[in-house]
C-alpha cells in the first residue's frame, strides 16, 4: 500500500472513528487526529475519543495501530489551526517513516480545510489577546460576535474567539485574512471518504451515546474540569455536567441539553461537508466491513 495520505471525516456519532481503525489494521495504516476536542487530555470520554477506555500510559496506540495527535495537550492550553498544522506535519512525517499509510481521522472542519488547502498568513496572537477574548466570548458571546464583520456567521464559541482575538490583535477581520492567498497545505492529494449516515441514524445514535457517556468516566472528567477551573466551553458536553455536578441543572437535563447541542453540531458538520468537502468516496451508512473491501480495491 502506497504512502498517499486518506482523510476520513463525518459528523459526530456516524461510525468514522471505528472504520478508520479497521481500514488501518488492513492496509497497514496509522491513525492521525484531526478532532480539534480529542486533541486534549482529560476529556477522553467526553469527546468520545477512540480512547476513552484506555489507561494514561496507553495513547500511543489501540490494536498495534499507531495513534497520533490524541490527548496530546492540557485543557489550560489552546491551540490554533497553524499550531495543528506543524503537529500534523510532524505526525505525518513520524507515520511515512514508518513505512504506514497516514489516515486522518476527525471531524473539525477547518483542521481537514487547512490539510487539504493550507492556510492564510494570519499574524500570531498574542497571549493577551487570546486571552481577552476567550473573557468576552465567555461573559457574552452575542456581544462578542456583534464586534466582528457581519460575514461572520460562526456561533461555535471557539470560532468565535478565534475570529474575536485576530480582530483584537490586527483591527482586521479573520474573514478577510482568509481571503487571503493560502500556504502549507499538507495533502493536497488525499484520498478523501466521507462517512454520513442519514440523519435519523445519527440522532439514533447520539442518544445512545449520550446517557452510556455519563454512566462511563464523563462524570469524573467533569469533576477535574471543575476542580482545575479548566474551560468547561472546550467540548460539548462538559458544561452541562458541570452544571449537573454543581446542581444547577438535573442529569435529565444535562443529558437532554447536551443530546440537543450535539446534534446541532452534527447538522452544521454535515452543511460543511456537502458544502466544503468534495469526497472521493461516500458511505452513505454506518461503515461496515464491506466498506473497507471497497476502499481498498479503490485505493490500490
Amino acid at each position: 500500500m502506497s504512502n498517499r495520505a486518506i482523510i476520513i471525516t463525518g459528523p459526530t456519532a456516524s461510525g468514522k472513528s471505528d472504520f478508520a481503525h479497521k481500514l488501518a489494521l488492513r492496509i497497514n495504516g496509522a491513525i492521525i487526529n484531526c478532532d480539534s476536542v480529542q486533541i486534549y487530555a482529560g476529556i477522553e470520554n467526553i469527546s468520545a475519543s477512540p480512547f476513552s477506555c484506555a489507561k494514561e500510559a496507553e495513547t500511543e496506540q489501540i490494536d498495534g495501530v499507531p495513534y497520533k495527535l490524541f490527548s496530546i495537550l492540557p485543557l489550560k492550553e489552546h491551540i490554533s489551526v497553524s499550531d495543528y498544522l506543524i503537529l500534523a506535519r510532524k505526525a505525518m512525517d513520524e507515520v511515512i517513516a514508518m513505512d504506514k499509510t497516514p489516515i486522518f481521522v476527525g471531524g473539525t472542519g477547518y483542521y481537514i480545510n487547512v490539510l487539504l488547502n493550507g492556510i492564510s498568513s494570519v499574524p500570531e496572537v498574542s497571549s493577551e489577546n487570546r486571552a481577552r477574548a476567550r473573557e468576552m466570548v465567555k461573559q457574552d458571546i452575542i456581544a462578542a460576535r456583534n464586534l466582528l464583520s457581519k460575514d461572520f456567521d460562526k456561533t461555535d464559541p471557539q470560532r468565535v474567539a478565534r475570529a474575536l482575538e485576530v480582530f483584537l490583535e490586527t483591527g482586521k477581520s479573520l474573514t478577510d485574512w482568509q481571503k487571503l492567498p493560502r500556504t502549507g497545505a499538507l495533502v493536497p492529494d488525499a484520498y478523501k471518504i466521507l462517512v454520513l449516515p442519514d440523519r435519523d441514524v445519527l440522532l439514533q445514535r447520539i442518544a445512545k451515546r449520550i446517557p452510556e457517556m455519563v454512566q462511563g468516566g464523563a462524570l469524573k472528567e467533569a469533576e477535574s474540569i471543575i476542580a482545575n477551573n479548566f474551560d468547561e466551553t472546550r467540548a460539548i458536553g462538559a458544561e452541562q455536567l458541570c452544571k449537573m455536578l454543581r446542581g444547577e441543572i438535573s442529569e435529565k437535563e444535562a443529558v437532554e441539553n447536551w443530546t440537543t447541542k450535539t446534534n446541532q453540531y452534527a447538522k452544521r458538520q454535515r452543511t460543511w461537508f456537502r458544502g466544503q468537502y468534495k469526497a472521493d468516496f461516500v458511505i452513505n451508512h454506518v461503515p461496515n466491513d464491506a466498506d473497507i473491501k471497497t476502499v481498498i480495491d479503490k485505493i490500490a
